[in-house]
């Protein structure tokens, strides 16, 4: 089946701008009346790190699948199934089969042992100080790095719509997210920010659902026609083979090995998806959360398949590469192509609340890892208060932001898929050996553990620094300079095993034992539940 394919007029998108900030304004208006709302109830620690407590399983697996499915869901998968091809769509099996990790090992443990943050379980057993310390300081990163792809996608997404291709309206665009974003968390805390992502999650599948059968519709329900379709526009035959992005040499195969295990490692390890299984009240619903989001995103990234080689065969690559935002600009040049203005004012709008609502998720995670690990726990030694407390991590909220924001200006342009790979990498890296050892490993000490997650933090980040990302290449965030003696563009498939040795180096090397009767109690607790809801009420 041959189609002729109309060429996108991106220049045409610059008359929908005012349609296109009439319906993002309209979506922030309703979900700052939602925020402000929700807001009202904030009256504990428990009321703004984990919603009181509050949300049912389906609701709280709706508002994962609001986190997890990020702008490099929507916009970077998609530009990379359009680009790549096969190779792109490796990025949504990476992403999927990751949740069955978090489901198996981490998910009803820590609903069980802990109480707002990672640090609560991994300090359980351990040393207080220096193993909250280090938690805290691996999750900052690892939001830091998170929240660098989000703000890079807003500014790929807005300045498509506005055709702001210079960098200084591209910045301005990052700054207005970052201020949005700001407001949402000082006001509404975990329980409006959930309420914000269980309406974004429903949108953007809604939004993504639409388009599928849009796309199928065209070619008849016959995905081969719509694969015969991609290779035809494109001129590529090898557009549905493997190794279009990474098999064409022996250092871009392992790149991809490292890739693949950083995404199906990284998600049982993400700060800000973990968080949320203690905003619910029992072990079972965080169980059923995890199950009901399994679903949600397993229909979503089947969605990108479709949307993907759907923007390849109807947009094409070429005119992808040219428009503002580059490979994130396949999935709203997909939808102006399908419906015209409106269709892409309401994906853009689905986008934009896609990134605000993960900025939103992040960022309070980021300010209660520090509020309540570092000056809860270590500066004010247990004695701050609640209402201390919920200051301190709103006061935190603003410096994280105003970070995330100078981040996102210099990561602008980069593929946001692939920048939140990064971010997996350093969360399996630095988080993943020691939640799994505090865990499952009786012995597991101290020593261990900040060995573990200072090591393996170290590790990803420094060969993040000496890689083709940040320098070396015409992609680079550097593109003038030349320092990439790292050959990898993702440092999981070193990182990771390093991190897992040096936990169980550590521990074996350090003749200190730990408390023994507190093990056994996290050991039942984390398996039972007995004695978690006292532990978490207050």
């Amino acid at each position: 089946m041959t189609l002729t394919v109309p060429a996108v007029n991106v220049a045409a998108l610059k008359d929908t701008t005012l349609l296109n900030m009439g319906i993002f304004a309209v979506f922030v208006a309703i979900t700052m009346v939602i925020v402000i709302k929700a807001s009202r109830n904030n009256k504990t620690a428990a009321d703004y790190y984990a919603a009181g407590r509050s949300f049912t399983g389906p609701q709280n697996g709706t508002a994962i699948a609001g986190d997890y499915l990020s702008a490099a869901s929507f916009l970077g998968i998609t530009g990379a199934i359009a680009i790549n091809g096969y190779d792109g769509f490796m990025y949504s099996i990476g992403f999927l089969v990751a949740w069955l990790v978090a489901l198996l090992l981490v998910a009803e443990l820590l609903r069980n042992t802990g109480k707002f943050t990672m640090a609560d379980v991994l300090s359980f057993r351990l040393k207080q100080r220096p193993v909250r310390i280090a938690a805290a300081i691996s999750t900052l990163a690892v939001c830091f790095f998170y929240l660098l792809a989000q703000m890079a996608g807003a500014g790929s997404l807005i300045s498509l719509l506005l055709g702001i291709s210079d960098w200084g309206g591209q910045a301005l665009v990052i700054v207005v997210v970052g201020a949005l974003m700001i407001m949402y968390v000082l006001i509404g805390g975990m329980k409006g920010t959930t309420w914000v992502q269980i309406i974004k999650a429903m949108l953007l599948i809604a939004g993504a659902a639409v388009m599928t059968f849009w796309v199928l519709a065209i070619y008849g329900f016959n995905l081969s026609d719509l694969l015969g379709g991609a290779v035809e526009t494109s001129g590529n035959p090898n557009l549905l083979n493997p190794g279009l992005q990474y098999g064409k040499t022996e250092t871009s195969k392992l790149d991809f090995m490292s890739l693949a295990l950083a995404l199906v490692l990284g998600t049982a390890a993400l700060p800000h998806v973990l968080m949320r299984f203690y905003t619910v009240p029992t072990a079972k619903e965080a169980r059923k959360s995890v199950v009901w989001s399994i679903w949600l995103i397993g229909i979503f990234y089947l969605f990108t398949l479709v949307l993907g080689y759907g923007a390849a065969a109807l947009v094409g690559a070429d005119t992808i590469k040219a428009a503002p935002g580059g490979v994130n600009s396949a999935a709203p040049l997909l939808a102006f192509h399908l419906g015209g203005p409106l269709l892409l004012g309401f994906i853009s709008a689905v986008a934009f609340a896609t990134i605000l609502a993960v900025v939103a998720g992040l960022t309070i995670t980021a300010a209660a890892s520090f509020a309540h690990d570092i000056y809860a726990s270590v500066i004010a030694k247990g004695k701050a208060d609640a209402a201390t407390e919920v200051k301190v991590a709103r006061r935190t909220v603003v410096v994280i932001g105003l970070l995330a924001i100078a981040g996102g200006i210099f990561a602008n342009g980069q593929n946001v898929a692939f920048l939140v790979a990064l971010a997996f990498a350093v969360a399996a890296s630095a988080n993943l050996p020691t939640i799994l050892y505090s865990l499952f490993w009786r012995r597991f000490t101290t020593r261990g553990a900040l060995w573990s997650m200072y090591g393996g933090l170290s590790a990803a980040i420094i060969l993040i620094a000496l890689s083709p990302v940040v320098s070396g290449a015409k992609t680079s965030m550097i593109p003038g300079a030349n320092f990439a003696v790292f050959p990898l563009s993702n440092p999981g498939i070193v990182s990771i095993p390093l991190a897992f040795f040096l936990g169980w180096l550590g521990t074996v090397l350090d003749k200190r034992k730990e408390d023994v009767t507190k093990q056994a109690e996290m050991e039942v607790r984390s398996l039972t539940g007995v004695g978690a809801e006292k532990a978490t009420s207050h």
